[in-house]
């Protein structure tokens, strides 16, 4: 049996390989069908010590289909080609984030 490459791991979907636009669709699908609340975020590292990462824009409370998340997604990263970028999704009963994951990584990243 083979180990894994020593890497960082960032988040939920990280032992997968990137995931394509087409991918991110059916998990942003995911979000909206359960009735969470998705949210994008963007932070320059991703060390397990930084708790804390910069909301892009307000949560898409409002958000009916994948193509306005997608849409918000490309903007950010058009913005922030420099930085991580990950997708939230909020439960607004439970009041917790129940699901994040990876969206982009820059090209420059050593991780």
């Amino acid at each position: 049996m083979k180990t894994l490459p020593k890497e960082r791991r960032y988040e939920t979907l990280s032992y997968l390989p990137p995931l394509t636009d087409a991918k991110i669709a059916k998990q942003i699908q995911y979000i909206l069908s359960q009735g969470f609340i998705p949210a994008i975020e963007f932070n320059e590292t991703s060390e397990p010590t930084v708790y804390f990462w910069t909301l892009w824009k307000l949560p898409l409370f409002g958000a009916k289909s994948t193509q306005e998340v997608l849409s918000e997604i490309q903007a950010c990263r058009s913005e922030y080609s420099n930085c991580f970028i990950r997708v939230i999704g909020f439960d607004n009963i439970k009041q917790c984030q129940t699901m994040s994951f990876i969206v982009h990584k820059p090209t420059s990243s050593r991780f």
